[in-house]
């Protein structure tokens, strides 16, 4: 993988440039639509590629090893054969998931004991064995297995838990170069940065990673409960330690308003369930604002969802019919939700991109996140 920076934005840190695959180019800061099962929910390939014009998928290294397992993935040749994804595609560790499994699992310096949350059944993931797993998935971007602590979580523990993800990065790192990929393709590792929200601890954690000099950088163990604030303010920290000339990605980051501030600290990278999961719910993110479906006000607006976004569903479509379609719990009102509110954020990243190159992205910035924060 090669990382071209093509401009920083002289008002703030935010860059635009360009990741290279052996499945594409992928134009940053970008934003990745999260395919948990292999799939992204509610979504055909074609209307992820064509419609949305996403440019990477996310697969989740957990969900994909209990189902359909790592067998049925091997003998389809990959997760891009398996689920006709012809494009670059990232997978995460699994160590979020794990966090979420707070009750169904034990965390130990060698690895992970867990039980399926499908059948119960017991697991155990070392850094190795997620090594294996993600070279069997055949993502072009494969993430280190590291723990996710909570928030609130005290300082002794983050502590504790950022030098073991540390030790699991060297074990990821020495297990992965001693291996090949499966496939006819290179994959890239990303170390994560860890630290809970302890400035000392995120520079101990960025400058650790930094010097394992892989292909690109992560940053952890954020948007589990923190205040936004806090949030940016360890952003910000981190991407002052990590090199410039690797992309950097935020994960599971957030809000269209979160994306603005923190394209504006220098991340490149994002994805979050935020866009398909609240669209099943009946919550739009537009161009001129945030909309919940469902309410009366709607009922008889029959102008098009966004006629400004562009595209198929978000004009051809009007809001009365997408109401009429989610409450009454159609399944084509999750799709034409789910096809908006993607669309929408891949267009907000491509017009920061557009923005940071005209060297505008700040003045810009600072009159879009009220736009797209407001409630209609």
């Amino acid at each position: 993988m090669q990382f071209e920076l093509y401009h920083k934005d002289s008002r703030s840190s935010a860059r635009a440039g360009k990741l290279t695959t052996e499945h594409g180019a992928i134009f940053t800061p970008i934003f990745m639509p999260v395919g948990t099962a292999g799939t992204v929910r509610a979504v055909h390939q074609r209307e992820l590629e064509h419609d949305i014009a996403a440019q990477i998928i996310l697969g989740n290294t957990y969900h994909l090893y209990i189902r359909p397992g790592l067998e049925v993935i091997k003998q389809a040749g990959g997760l891009h054969k398996f689920n006709g994804w012809s494009k670059p595609i990232l997978t995460d560790s699994g160590g979020y998931q794990l966090y979420s499994l707070a009750d169904k699992r034990k965390i130990a310096e060698e690895g992970v004991h867990f039980q399926s949350h499908k059948d119960g059944a017991k697991h155990f993931f070392t850094p190795e064995s997620i090594m294996d797993i993600q070279r069997t998935i055949g993502a072009d971007i494969i993430m280190a297995f590291d723990e996710c602590t909570p928030y609130p979580c005290d300082y002794d523990y983050a502590k504790k838990s950022m030098h073991m993800t540390h030790r699991w990065l060297d074990r990821c790192v020495r297990h992965l170069d001693l291996t090949a990929p499966h496939y006819r393709y290179d994959q890239t590792l990303f170390p994560i940065v860890q630290g809970s929200v302890y400035k000392d601890l995120r520079s101990q954690s960025a400058e650790y990673i930094a010097d394992k000099d892989r292909a690109g950088n992560a940053i952890g163990g954020l948007s589990v409960g923190e205040p936004a604030e806090q949030m940016y303010e360890m952003t910000d920290h981190v991407c002052q330690v990590l090199p410039e000339d690797k992309p950097r990605y935020l994960m599971g980051v957030g809000t269209p308003a979160n994306l603005l501030e923190c394209i504006s600290l220098g991340v490149d990278m994002f994805d979050c369930v935020m866009p398909t999961r609240n669209a099943r719910n009946g919550m739009l993110f537009t161009t001129e604002g945030i909309i919940n479906i469902r309410n009366e006000k709607w009922k008889q607006d029959f102008t098009p969802i966004d006629e400004a976004l562009g595209g198929y569903v978000s004009t051809c479509y009007s809001k009365a019919y997408l109401r009429h379609l989610i409450t009454g719990n159609e399944m084509l009102g999750a799709q034409i939700a789910s096809i908006q509110n993607l669309s929408f954020y891949l267009w907000l990243v491509k017009e920061a991109g557009k923005q940071i190159l005209a060297d505008n992205f700040a003045h810009w910035k600072s009159l879009m996140i009220k736009k797209v924060s407001q409630r209609l």
